[in-house]
Parts: structure tokens; C-alpha cells; sequence
């Protein structure tokens, strides 16, 4: 048996650990289940140990199948840049991509920095804005992908990261005896904006809406004035303002996905959303 790692074995197996189930990942690389599963067995063979874990919610990675995605994306990369290349196929053209003000400020600059030296020819417009306007625009083909936010139990296997929603003031902010609590928050049809809501009414706070802005830098200016608190993802809230947890009910997480406008992108979205999955961290 041969003791190389084959490419199409890797892709499979990179496949099962980022959906993980048999089902969707075979879907994903056009084979059948039981195909799906004799290449894992002839990998195992390979690397001499198991890779996968069946469980009942699905397939979970052995401590060898960690170690080995690790490596094979990273090896899948470089196959596929270096074949694209001798075949004269590397990716050009214009890339339409959409993205939170939040997401943008924590993890765009260096997902655009990494992605235009892997694929210098394509041309990237970015369009920063809340989800729902997002879902929009990928609706009439205004951009091609997009990060967007979702309830974390809505995700599934499609969760890239998982993004804690925290209450942020000014430093030394009172917000357990601002009665009722003064809230800047997002766009109304936003997660920023529902869930906070949903989180006080259940614990019975009073609260009025302050200032009501699609705008990340708004919501930041009237935290910093020490008019209002705001929700804000962990990720992007300021080294000058603080997360407050005293007095207010624990907020949950929201998923980040890739969102495209079509069934079947075009390769530069694919090749974008799979270095977010490789690139972006997990928490």
C-alpha cells in the first residue's frame, strides 16, 4: 500500500472534519457515502491509526485526525495554487464581498492581506454592512459572498466561529443602577439589536433605546459618551471601553457564516470562503 498522502483522500477527509457528518461531506466532494468511508479507511491505512470517531450526532476527529488537518489544509492549498498555475489558471478578476462593520474592524485586514498574496490577480470590493443588508445584496447579486451573523443553534456544521455578544460601556459606567438601562443598539432587524432585547425582558430590566444606528461607530461614540450601553461582538469591542457584567443577564453567542448570492460561485467566492475557513479562528 502505498505511504503517500494522496490529495483526493485529504480532500475527502478535510471534507467529513469541516461538516461533520458522512452525508454532507460526500454531497460536498460529489461522492457517495460509502465511497466516502472506504477512503477514510484506506487513509487510516496510510497514516497507520484511526482519523474518525463515529458518534450518534455525527463524526468527530481522533486526536491523529486533528494533527492531520492541521497539515492537510495547508497542503491542499499549495496543490491546488501550484497545479492552477502550470495549468495557466490562476484566479482573476473581481470579487464582491460583503462584511459587518464588527467582523471587519477584528478580522478583515488580515483575511484581505492573506488572500490578495495567495491570488494576486483578483481584484477585491468590499461593502461593510449589518447582516439583513447583507442578505439583501446577496439577494440582487450586489456582492458575490459575505460574512454574515446567525443564531448560534441555526449554524450547524456551517459555523465558522463562534462570536460572544457582550454588553460594552464606558469605563465605570453604572449600568446596574441606570434604571430603566440606556441601550444604543443596531439596526431593529438585526441580532445585535433582538437579542439584547429578548435578554432583558426575560430577566425583567427596564431599558429605552437611546440610539438606534446601523452604524458601528455610532453605537461606539455613544458607549464612549457614557450616554448609553451598547452590544458589541467580542471581538471588536475597543481597548477604551469595557465589557460590563454586573447587573445585566448573560447575552449568547451568534455564528459566523459564509453567505453566497448563488447555488454555484464562481471560483474566486470559493476560493475566499475556503480561506476564511482556514484562516479565521475558531474562537
Amino acid at each position: 500500500m502505498s505511504q503517500s498522502l494522496d490529495i483526493d483522500l485529504l480532500r475527502s477527509f478535510v471534507a467529513i472534519a469541516e461538516t461533520g457528518a458522512l452525508g454532507r461531506a460526500a454531497a460536498r466532494v460529489a461522492r457517495t457515502p460509502s465511497a466516502l468511508s472506504m477512503q477514510m479507511q484506506r487513509l487510516e491505512g496510510v497514516v497507520g491509526q484511526p482519523l474518525l470517531h463515529r458518534t450518534g450526532r455525527g463524526v468527530v476527529l481522533t486526536a491523529a485526525g486533528e494533527r492531520l488537518l492541521a497539515h492537510a489544509g495547508e497542503l491542499l492549498r499549495r496543490h491546488d495554487e501550484a497545479l492552477a498555475e502550470l495549468r495557466g489558471e490562476a484566479l482573476a478578476g473581481v470579487l464582491r464581498l460583503g462584511c459587518p462593520d464588527d467582523y471587519a474592524s477584528a478580522f478583515l485586514p488580515a483575511l484581505l492581506q492573506g488572500f490578495a498574496r495567495l491570488h494576486p490577480r483578483v481584484q477585491l470590493e468590499v461593502v461593510c454592512a449589518p447582516t439583513p443588508r447583507l442578505r439583501e445584496l446577496l439577494a440582487r447579486h450586489a456582492v458575490e459572498l459575505a460574512l454574515v451573523s446567525v443564531r448560534e443553534d441555526a449554524a450547524g456544521a456551517d459555523a465558522i466561529r463562534l462570536e460572544p455578544l457582550v454588553w460594552v460601556a464606558q469605563r465605570g459606567f453604572p449600568a446596574s443602577a441606570e434604571d430603566p438601562l440606556p441601550l444604543a443598539l443596531g439596526a431593529a432587524d438585526s441580532l445585535d439589536h433582538a437579542l439584547p432585547r429578548a435578554a432583558l425582558d426575560a430577566a425583567g430590566r427596564a431599558y429605552r433605546i437611546a440610539y438606534a444606528s446601523s452604524s458601528l461607530g455610532g453605537l461606539v461614540a455613544m458607549a464612549r459618551s457614557g450616554q448609553a450601553v451598547t452590544v458589541l461582538t467580542r471581538a471588536a469591542v475597543p481597548d477604551d471601553l469595557q465589557v460590563v457584567a454586573a447587573g445585566l443577564p448573560a447575552l449568547p453567542r451568534v455564528a459566523i457564516v459564509v453567505a453566497f448570492d448563488r447555488d454555484r460561485p464562481a471560483a474566486p467566492a470559493v476560493a475566499f470562503a475556503e480561506h476564511v475557513r482556514r484562516v479565521l479562528p475558531a474562537a
